[in-house]
């Protein structure tokens, strides 16, 4: 299959670029139902506007690209070694052109291979059938979101919701704490795929299958389709909303699969995706490797139409806009408050996993004091005078940060972290005692990010590897809203409060 090779080239770049056609209609649903002017709602406009930018520049929706996995159909006979071969050197290519970001880590060492190869990198599954075509699937699942999937065994006791047990009710209760414990850390709105039954193993496979689903389909078996129906309709009553910010828009598709268990096992296993849910797939000539039609693209929308409301987080309604140059003192921390937006101009610094846990044992590179820390992992290419050009940028999930957050804030006089998902109650706590502030960026906005970059300045600790290498930005009018101060108070929080609340109505069986 001499053209094999360069379509699936095609086919992860424009999975990690293009949002899919069903993806782009739940988004603009969930548009329609958010109030004007709230924080949610201008999150989806911001979200809406960096589809389009992806779209326009080919350039990556998110900076996360994920885990690449295939799911195959091929005939018989058809060579599974040779087109394994040949997707690895497609993975390699689109990592080396900017489309992925090097997200291969060993589990030992740390060390990043560069190229998105390694042992079970990319996850590739063959599966022969009787058709004569290839069907290639492909899904890029962020670390965010993966980090929210979640493995229920029945029966059990479970929060907000009391007994689960081995029924229909029991699987209920568990699809909405799933959607409950991910509050916006997994880039709300998201999508869930759910597999009931098998062993772990195959549990959390079928779960992630069901999000090869068309979102538009109807599941043949009629107890599952209601269950669908209920869950997308109540989820959304929880309150989380976009971002974790409160809204009426938490979920935008759920698809439900079944498989035979164990007697003794019965497993519920969620797949959880962001908003940013790019999977795309191919039908293939078996002859030749060529594309004979795409999937999923049916019904392409431009989601970055005008809107009603001025588009921009300064428009979002009673709260206050504050424009700070860093490096920034106590003084300007501690005058913010929950729910102002920030503009930020001048460097920054990105900070995720190892530069924290580094941090903890050894000095800075560089002088942190009054510093804003950016959690983010950005996609970065040399361009041909070999300097530094940032590809994507959004930001990643701030909370794997808690055990370390407030006490390098404190060491190195930080004054504010962006993030997104928010953190728990020890950083809260360090914010107030040293004057610090934490900032939610918008989960997966990577082009609306990386546009207000305007210069990279430097980068410490290569050898961590690209998405958790300390790059020195330099930003112009980079907006995030505060979300946790210096007096104690945590948006974050709250919603999760209230979310649980509304969780407990949901208590009582519905399904007998």
């Amino acid at each position: 299959m001499k053209s094999f090779k360069e379509s699936m080239l095609k086919l992860i770049i424009e999975t990690s670029t293009n949002l899919p056609g069903d993806v782009r209609r739940a988004i603009a649903r969930g548009k329609e139902k958010e109030d004007k002017g709230t924080r949610a709602a201008l999150s989806l406009t911001t979200i809406s506007k960096n589809v389009k930018m992806a779209e326009d520049t080919e350039a990556p929706i998110c900076q996360d690209t994920g885990m690449p996995t295939f799911e195959i159909h091929v005939p018989v006979g058809v060579n599974q070694i040779e087109m394994k071969k040949d997707i690895e050197w497609a993975i390699a290519e689109a990592t080396r052109l900017g489309k992925l970001r090097p997200n291969s880590v060993d589990s030992l060492t740390g060390e990043n291979s560069g190229n998105n190869l390694g042992p079970e990198t990319p996850v590739i599954h063959f599966e022969q059938w009787e058709k004569d075509e290839i069907d290639v699937r492909l899904i890029l699942k962020g670390g965010g979101c993966e980090n929210k999937n979640i493995q229920y065994s029945l029966p059990m006791e479970i929060e907000g919701l009391g007994r689960a047990g081995r029924d229909l009710d029991g699987i209920r209760k568990c699809i909405l704490h799933s959607v409950y414990q991910a509050q916006g850390q997994g880039c709300s709105a998201g999508f869930i795929g759910v597999g009931i039954g098998g062993d772990r193993t195959t549990s959390y496979h079928h779960a992630k299958k069901q999000l090869l689903r068309h979102l538009d389909d109807v599941n043949p078996v009629p107890e599952l389709a209601q269950l669908e129906e209920y869950i997308l309709d109540k989820a959304n009553d929880l309150g989380i909303g976009t971002m974790g910010f409160g809204g009426n828009t938490t979920l935008l598709g759920c698809k439900i699969g079944a498989i035979n268990r164990l007697p003794a096992s019965f497993f519920v296993s969620v797949a959880y995706n962001c908003w940013a849910f790019r999977r795309l797939g191919v039908i293939l000539d078996k002859e030749n490797g060529e594309i004979k039609e795409w999937l999923y693209k049916d019904g392409l929308i431009d989601l970055d139409q005008k809107e009603e409301t001025p588009e921009g987080l300064d428009s979002i309604k009673a709260t206050r806009e504050v424009v700070l140059q860093t490096p920034l003192t106590e003084e300007q921390v501690r005058n913010l408050r929950v729910g102002d937006v920030v503009i930020i101009n001048g460097p920054i610094y990105t900070g995720r996993d190892a530069l924290h846990k580094y941090l903890m044992d050894h000095d800075a590179p560089v002088d942190l004091n009054g510093a804003v820390i950016y959690h983010c992992g950005p996609v970065m290419l040399k361009d041909k005078n070999g300097k530094w050009q940032v590809k994507a940028a959004g930001p990643t999930t701030s909370i794997r940060e808690e055990p370390y957050q407030g006490d390098v804030m404190k060491k190195f006089g930080i004054r504010a972290v962006i993030g997104k998902g928010g953190m728990g109650a020890k950083t809260l706590a360090a914010l107030k005692e040293h004057g610090g502030v934490y900032l939610n960026a918008i989960g997966g906005a990577a082009q609306y990010y990386a546009e207000c970059i305007t210069n990279v300045d430097g980068v410490d600790f290569l050898e961590f590897g690209v998405p958790e290498a300390m790059w020195h930005l330099r930003v112009k009018n980079f907006a995030a809203i505060v979300t946790m101060d210096s007096h104690g108070n945590s948006l974050h929080a709250d919603v999760e409060k209230s979310s649980l609340e509304k969780l407990a109505q949901f208590k009582e069986p519905v399904f007998k």
